[in-house]
């Protein structure tokens, strides 16, 4: 990423405003207000205004994080007039650490020297005049030093102060403007990967990601920093290939429930035309006397439960000409002399092995 341009200013702030303060070196002071601001004496002249809000406050917070030095709060800037006056530049206090609040970005953890808390418990100091550096946006992307002044007109640093300011920004690598655009884009691409809308705050984001975070620990005993949340995304992917893959295909497959009414509909024909054979076999097979009329009910019974059985008894059984033909030729038969039989019955006796006499006295009883 090519290195960006940056412009260098410093404002004042007035200790005495901030609660807290009254009496007392505070711990947090207030570095840089919310929103858009100027300074008094008409600056900044390059943008409309300067801009200070929850996305640049993240960059800031982000590079005092990543500091191996704390930031040094001096007296009138002599940090920056050493370079000219040759003078010693004495620390008044020191900070480490950012806070970002609905009014501002705060310096929260300052730690004064005892010279530094008489004088701001005495009210010798009432001003706070941090150095930052801003695009040609006006948005702040870096902190370089705080001072204490009792001087508000120093809101225009001299000309020779604004070359130290340039050396002193030339002395560190190159890459404050470059880290907070890295880092804008990756707060930004956040908001895409949370779903969350582009003036989503830089505390929206990181609440959607605790979010993210607790859902994917939840319930596996281990810590977020464990899931591999892009083969975990990988993995979801190809079981959704492989359910899609094994999807029954309606244009070929029916499903369950028409399966079984076809399957009773098949079963309901089936019984209806296996119950047409039985009662055509029964009735042609009492016609040629393979059944006799005492057989007709076991037969339609043995039908209905095993066709194939009857069947095979049907093919075997033989044929009596005497119950399906009359051996008169239609005449009525002779009785036999002795019994008082015609021929059929005694046919049908000789047939049996039955006494024709037993026959004949069984009728007349």
């Amino acid at each position: 990423m090519p290195h960006l341009t940056h412009f260098i200013a410093a404002l004042t702030v007035d200790l005495s405003k901030q609660a807290g303060t009254e009496g007392k070196a505070p711990r947090a002071v207030k570095l840089i207000p919310a929103g858009s601001f100027r300074a008094r004496d008409g600056r900044p002249a390059e943008v409309p205004a300067w801009k200070m809000d929850s996305v640049q406050a993240a960059i800031l917070i982000a590079a005092a994080t990543d500091r191996r030095t704390r930031y040094v709060i001096d007296y009138e800037h002599q940090t920056l007039r050493s370079i000219e006056n040759g003078k010693p530049a004495p620390a008044a206090g020191w900070f480490r650490t950012l806070e970002w609040r609905d009014d501002g970005l705060y310096a929260i953890d300052v730690e004064w020297t005892t010279a530094a808390a008489a004088m701001l418990e005495s009210d010798e100091y009432g001003y706070l005049s941090p150095v930052f550096t801003y695009d040609k946006e006006g948005r702040i992307t870096g902190l370089l030093h705080v001072a204490l002044t009792n001087n508000p007109a120093l809101d225009e640093l001299p000309e020779l102060s604004v070359a130290a300011l340039s050396l002193l920004a030339t002395v560190s690598p190159p890459t404050i403007q470059e880290e907070s655009m890295d880092i804008a884009e990756l707060l930004e691409q956040l908001r895409w990967m949370l779903n969350l809308p582009v003036g989503a705050t830089v505390e929206d984001t990181k609440a959607q990601l605790q979010k993210l975070i607790d859902h994917l620990s939840a319930g596996q005993g281990t810590a977020a920093a464990s899931v591999d949340l892009l083969g975990l995304l990988t993995g979801q992917q190809q079981r959704i290939a492989a359910l899609s893959a094994t999807q029954v295909d309606p244009a070929r497959f029916v499903s369950v429930e028409t399966m079984r009414a076809l399957q009773e509909q098949v079963a309901a024909l089936t019984a209806q035309q296996q119950g047409r054979v039985v009662e055509d076999l029964v009735t042609v097979a009492l016609s040629d006397g393979r059944l006799l009329p005492v057989q007709e009910e076991w037969a339609r019974g043995l039908g209905k439960s095993n066709l194939d059985a009857l069947q095979s008894y049907l093919a075997s059984a033989p044929k009596i000409a005497a119950l399906s033909t009359t051996q008169t030729q239609g005449k009525p038969p002779a009785a036999d002399s002795e019994t008082g039989l015609d021929a059929d019955t005694l046919a049908v006796c000789s047939m049996f092995g039955n006494d024709p006499a037993a026959v004949a006295a069984a009728m007349k009883e």
